[in-house]
């Protein structure tokens, strides 16, 4: 299977209708602009916001945008980043899980609805599962898979040797997939916002 091509419109309507169902919201962009452009439409002024680490934030310019400070958010990975306390930072760390926003992209979304995320530390889960009332994800439409077992393995075969020679290439140990989460659906009753954006771009691995 070809895991860079680019769903078509059909394709993606019957997920953004899948998605619906399980209490996602899905939206379309063209590109990685209009997809920033979004995203900071969806954030107010004074939200704490957290991100994992992410190639596709990278690639829509929200990295940069939120280093620039120009947004009037609570950057929390800032703040842990200047904290040099080592004992300080683990605990802003375990506080971080408190953000009103998180926000990061998905390995595999499945016609059928669910998200795939895999993870190696685990420092993302915390947010996606319970803790953060917000979670914003930002994916490339080339991640649209038939179904959840075509997501997994796009995950095994795909993602993963792609994160491990990146991380290996930033002097790194590699990766591996320590923690695989399969988001099937949101409760109605935890009173939580969930968006996928889709982007017409191929973004991320």
């Amino acid at each position: 299977m070809n895991y860079e091509t680019l769903a078509n419109m059909e394709t993606i309507n019957k997920t953004i209708s899948a998605l619906r169902e399980r209490g996602i919201e899905a939206i379309v962009v063209n590109d990685r602009m209009e997809a920033l452009e979004k995203v900071k439409s969806l954030i107010p002024q004074g939200a704490s916001v957290m991100n994992g680490s992410s190639r596709t934030l990278e690639e829509i310019g929200f990295i940069d945008y939120l280093k620039s400070g120009n947004h009037g958010w609570k950057n929390l990975h800032e703040e842990i980043l200047k904290e040099k306390d080592s004992a300080k930072q683990a605990m802003l760390r375990k506080q971080a899980v408190l953000s009103d926003y998180y926000l990061g992209s998905v390995h595999a979304v499945a016609e059928t609805g669910e998200l795939v995320i895999a993870s190696n530390s685990g420092s993302q889960l915390p947010h996606i599962v319970f803790t953060s009332p917000n979670l914003i994800f930002v994916v490339g439409t080339q991640k649209i898979m038939p179904n959840l077992d075509a997501g997994l393995t796009r995950v095994r075969e795909y993602v993963l040797p792609l994160e491990d020679k990146h991380m290996k290439d930033a002097g790194m140990g590699g990766s591996a997939i320590s923690k695989l989460l399969i988001f099937e659906r949101e409760p109605v009753f935890m009173g939580r916002k969930v968006y996928i954006i889709f982007v017409n771009e191929k973004l991320g691995f």
